[in-house]
């Protein structure tokens, strides 16, 4: 068994431009945003341990809401999980793996979450 980390920022509310029916399009949407990355662990986190041995949480946070670029319109949520996922690989060459869970709260009629998961290995096309 092999020892992993994995840092999560669950939860976000995101206005994102994005639908393919007339009604959704032209308009901010939002949606439930939760990020969790896999990344390459230290061999030990002793309590002096400096902030560059693992991840910062805000990168996570960054890459879910103002790094996606401002009036683009995705037509699919599944794009704009896959933004999310390329800005994390491209931050930084120790994360391996990124999940984003998406869900669009505007179509949700009874609190019922309706949306998607992505998960991304690291590639070599993201420079690992």
């Amino acid at each position: 068994m092999h020892d992993s980390l994995t840092l999560e920022v669950n939860d976000l509310v995101v206005d994102v431009l994005t639908g393919i029916y007339s009604e959704e399009t032209g308009k901010p949407q939002p949606l439930r945003i939760s990020v969790a990355a896999r990344y390459a662990v230290a061999d030990r986190y002793e309590p002096d341990t400096p902030l560059d041995a693992s991840k910062n949480y805000m990168d996570l946070k960054f890459a879910a809401s103002d790094g996606l670029p401002e009036g683009v319109h995705f037509k699919l949520i599944e794009a704009v999980a896959d933004h999310i996922c390329a800005t994390l690989f491209v931050q930084d060459a120790r994360v391996q793996a990124v999940t984003v869970k998406i869900v669009k709260l505007a179509i949700a009629e009874a609190n019922e979450q309706i949306g998607i998961t992505l998960h991304r290995e690291r590639r070599p096309e993201h420079g690992g």
